[in-house]
């Protein structure tokens, strides 16, 4: 095809998808440096897409512990890094050492890679966090296409990773690379620290950057983080806070051999019985939970806070059909997301040791164990938490007076993250979204939890932006997971602009009077 009608036809699948996208476009694109950004980010998208097609293939899932598996983890740390250095970026792959599972085996932790492009005092140094690992996918498990085959249909990129966390990550790169193909100087200082184990929990993570604190990210002013979701199909949207995480099993113990039900029910406790007694008494219909003195330490509600979910652009009976479900807990918006947000909430994961597969096993489970988590809000404590999630389980177990041993345990407990809101980097968040979207972002929180935004907060002690690209109905962990053409190239134009707008108000508040 001729290089020019190629151009033309690139040109007309962007303002297609654009339309698509049901959002409104500006009037007219922006002049100078940012509007030659802009359109060499559009001429260049389906090379865009194509280098995500090529990351997606790599199957760098983290959560299944078997050598192949992280034999692709390292393959995908080492793209990464190279496509670091293509852009000039002075890179260092860290050893995270070894990991040791409950059988004896070990398996090596893929490794961090820690980038830096750029160093001029004068200039702003911005810190991007992403992850390259992926939740497992299979076809057969509902899969419309090969997870990891990245599809394109109807302007949606099917794929594992696509949204979480491959797409974000390589718009980041996407912006960089245009400023450089340009030939233009970056308008910040960009450090990059990415790593494969974050759907794992995020292994020798935080133990790195303590170890870093006063070297590579000594001359950090801001960090952004790209792993969420918008909260509409439509609207862009700043994420301000994100829940915290208890996360506990209950094991329930007669004797680790299983029973013969015809044999022994009827004249024993059943362990299974006992477990689902204790779940069934950690939450009622109504999502409430009836762990005494729970919501004892839950920040109180404030009228600026009210105001901030009136202002969120949710259009209900499209969150509830884009989730599939016939009906949620809360009837208005404002309901709906302080639950979703600012109220804790438990969930009851599963129960392992119990009989699951096809078929009609008449067995008694000597052994079992239930997963269940609470979110955690501002101002919980994980230790007091634990502490009545325990003392409430041993009551409803005493009254049942089982001759079974029950125990509790806390596997996990991570606090609640907020950012504010004032920031420099989140004021420029804000102009850039206005600049490429042209509109103000819905200003959200994330129920869900992502550690590091905390780790970095406490131990960098920077400001944290959270600055998600996806769609609302992306998918993230679910089958037929994607990430929105449009969603992907805009993001790639929204992280060129906050680079401008990061810089503009770093140089306003160095020349600016004491």
């Amino acid at each position: 095809m001729d290089p020019t009608l190629g151009n033309m036809a690139s040109c007309r699948l962007a303002l297609l998808l654009l339309l698509l996208g049901g959002m409104s476009a500006l009037s007219s694109p922006p002049a100078g440096l940012l509007g030659r950004v802009f359109q060499y980010i559009d001429l260049h998208q389906d090379e865009f897409v194509q280098t995500l097609r090529e990351w997606v293939a790599i199957e760098s899932d983290s959560i299944q512990p078997v050598p192949r598996l992280r034999e692709e983890l390292f393959t995908m740390m080492s793209l990464a890094a190279e496509v670091l250095r293509r852009l000039g970026a002075s890179v260092d792959v860290v050893d995270s050492g070894s990991q040791k599972l409950p059988d004896g085996q070990t398996l090596p932790i893929p490794p961090v890679i820690l980038a830096e492009l750029g160093n001029d005092p004068k200039k702003a140094t911005v810190c991007f966090y992403g992850h390259l690992d992926v939740q497992p996918a299979r076809q057969e498990d509902g899969w419309l296409t090969d997870p990891y085959t990245l599809t394109e249909v109807d302007g949606k990129l099917y794929g594992r990773g696509a949204t979480d966390n491959k797409g974000p990550v390589l718009a980041w790169i996407n912006a960089v690379s245009t400023f450089r193909a340009l030939e233009e100087d970056l308008p910040v200082n960009l450090k990059f620290i990415m790593e494969g184990m974050e759907e794992a929990g995020s292994l020798a993570l935080e133990e790195l950057v303590r170890r870093e604190k006063n070297q590579f990210f000594s001359s950090v002013d801001y960090i952004v983080i790209s792993d969420n979701l918008w909260i509409s199909q439509r609207k862009p949207a700043l994420i301000y806070g994100m829940r915290g995480n208890s996360y506990f099993t209950v094991e329930v113990k007669c004797r680790d051999q299983d029973f013969h039900s015809g044999t022994f029910g009827g004249i024993l406790n059943e362990p299974m019985a006992d477990l689902v007694a204790l779940l069934g008494g950690l939450v009622d219909a109504s999502g409430h939970i009836l762990v005494p003195g729970i919501y004892d330490h839950v920040a109180p509600l404030t009228e600026e806070e009210k105001k901030m979910y009136e202002a969120v652009d949710l259009d209900l009976e499209e969150y509830r059909n884009g989730s599939q479900v016939k009906r949620f807990l809360f009837d208005t918006k404002e309901e709906i997301l302080m639950h979703l947000w600012r109220y804790p909430s438990l969930s009851i994961h599963g129960i392992e040791g119990a009989f699951d597969e096809p078929g009609a096993k008449t067995v008694i489970p000597g052994r079992v164990t239930g997963k269940f988590s609470i979110r955690l809000v501002p101002h919980m404590n994980t230790s007091v938490v634990e502490k009545q999630v325990e003392r409430h389980l041993q009551y409803i177990f005493s009254k049942r007076n089982s001759s079974n041993q029950m125990s509790v345990s806390m596997a996990l407990g991570l606090l609640p993250w907020t950012a504010n809101i004032t920031d420099n980097q989140y004021l420029a968040a804000k102009k850039a979204i206005k600049t490429v979207f042209g509109t103000e972002p819905d200003m959200i929180q994330d129920g869900s939890t992502i550690p590091i935004a905390r780790i970095f907060q406490d131990i960098i002690q920077k400001s944290v932006l959270m600055l998600p690209l996806g769609a609302v109905d992306d998918g993230e962990h679910a089958q037929n997971e994607k990430i929105n053409r449009w969603n992907y190239i805009e993001g790639s134009k929204l992280f060129a602009a906050f680079f401008l707008e990061v810089a503009q108000l770093h140089n306003n508040d160095r020349n600016s009077p004491a």
